[in-house]
């Protein structure tokens, strides 16, 4: 009964919170067309710009969005094999305004396609718009839809527009085909809202020379918080209609788990979107950790913005031994995120918002559980903690405490990215690129399994 009464809760909180929101976007666009009318109305702007794509439903479903400054009522997106006009696929409602929170309440329209039903390991051409206006000419390659293959990802968080030191090399590298997906855990542009939405505008079109060719699949973070977080959740497109705050996707034998750490740190607005993600991350975790499903797809990697561990003499909340995410909600311990992790075998957990590298030995509550003395990924008996938050911006690098603690295997303050194989059912290989040095390969490692569950009590 208590169950009952507090999922009615929810679903009343989340129809007054649409409701709400609705009426918001309404007063805002009526505020932008009282300022619109002050301006040139002979100057229009219908070509697409900021063209990404993400996950749909599956992985052969691919959602294709991008931005128009005014409304051109339709979004059609182009696309085949041998030519971009062998099939059309088109938004059945059209785009939608977003009303950036600043003085100018300046808008922008939301264009999302989804291309469903493609083709496994297949190389798709595309161009998008509307009659008013087309992209360029962009390519992805598909997937497959099974767990027999070896995804490789590009994973990093808090990049600016500002020092976005990786942009070059993963532009380069996303191009040449190297990448199945990318992983951006939180902190983009620095910030999204800046300059009424221009900043956010400016990053979307640098990341289109990657997130255009290949899934850009995303977190929340601190930076994004503006605005109850309006850029990031209107602005991108993840699967499960959750406002892209928590969602997951299979990709070969791994299922991926995104998440916002936000809600726990950010609660003026209330603590409905802990109780929910909560909840829903339990219910994913059972359904994904069901015999028949874990046969299939071994590993779970979960990734999300703020770490509940670090060795950053900066005072955040994970150089803390109480974090919040780990431990829940202050005083009550509630919600907190490491022991259901624990309890469902998670395998690896990805983190950013501390600007550096940093591989921890497998732990839990400060715990060491290495496989072994001589091999500690071999079997480990608690999840794998690495952060990758390093990708470039204006704030600079995070210092390190002077002693590491024991649990912190490798470190470094060089700026990068972490690259992740995931090779089979049993070995996953990760490797963090240093762009400081060109390149170069400054930490690498292997996860290695032959026995995925929950972890003895």
């Amino acid at each position: 009964m208590v169950n009952l009464t507090l999922l009615f809760l929810t679903l009343a909180l989340c129809v007054a919170s649409t409701v709400q929101r609705q009426l918001k976007l309404e007063e805002d666009i009526n505020v932008h067309q009282n300022l619109e009318q002050q301006q040139d109305p002979s100057i229009v702007h219908y070509q697409p710009e900021q063209v990404h794509l993400a996950f749909g439903e599956n992985v052969l479903d691919i959602v294709v969005t991008w931005n128009t400054r005014d409304n051109t009522n339709e979004s059609i997106c182009e696309y085949g094999i041998d030519s971009i006009n062998e099939q059309s696929a088109k938004a059945s409602q059209g785009p939608t305004g977003f009303v950036d929170g600043g003085a100018q309440k300046a808008i922008q329209y939301i264009h999302r396609v989804t291309l469903a039903n493609l083709q496994a390991n297949t190389t798709y051409r595309y161009h998008c718009g509307s009659q008013l206006g087309w992209s360029a000419v962009y390519w992805f390659h598909t997937t497959f839809n099974h767990s027999n293959w070896s995804p490789s990802l590009a994973i990093y968080g808090d990049m600016g527009v500002v020092n976005a030191a990786s942009l070059p090399a993963l532009q380069r590298e996303t191009q040449l085909g190297m990448y199945d997906a990318i992983l951006h855990v939180g902190d983009f542009a620095y910030d999204m809202c800046n300059e009424n939405g221009e900043v956010g505008d400016e990053f979307m079109r640098q990341v289109e020379t990657i997130a255009a060719y290949v899934p850009y699949m995303v977190c929340v973070g601190n930076h994004e918080e503006k605005y109850n977080f309006s850029h990031y959740v209107n602005r991108f497109s993840m699967p499960g209609g959750t406002d892209n705050l928590f969602y997951s996707f299979n990709l070969g034998p791994v299922h991926f788990i995104g998440f916002s750490t936000e809600v726990y740190y950010f609660t003026q607005f209330g603590i409905k979107p802990i109780v929910m993600q909560y909840d829903w991350l339990e219910r994913d975790l059972i359904e994904a950790t069901k015999p028949e499903n874990r046969a299939q797809r071994p590993w779970i990697i979960t990734y999300g913005h703020r770490p509940m561990y670090c060795s950053n003499d900066n005072g955040d909340d994970c150089a803390n031994h109480e974090t919040v995410v780990r431990k829940g909600l202050p005083g009550l311990n509630f919600f907190g995120l490491e022991p259901l992790f624990y309890k469902y075998g998670v395998d690896v957990e990805l983190w950013a918002h501390e600007h550096c590298y940093e591989r921890m030995w497998p732990m839990y509550n400060y715990t060491m559980y290495n496989g072994s003395l001589a091999e500690p990924y071999v079997n480990p008996g608690a999840p794998v903690h690495i952060i990758s938050g390093a990708a470039g911006n204006h704030e600079g690098r995070e210092p390190f405490f002077k002693e590491m603690p024991p649990w912190s295997a490798f470190h470094s303050q060089d700026f990068g990215y972490l690259r992740l194989k995931a090779h089979n059912a049993s070995h996953l290989y990760f490797e963090q690129v240093s762009d400081d040095q060109g390149g170069a390969i400054i930490d690498s490692f292997w996860v290695i399994k032959e026995k995925h569950g929950p972890y003895a009590a």
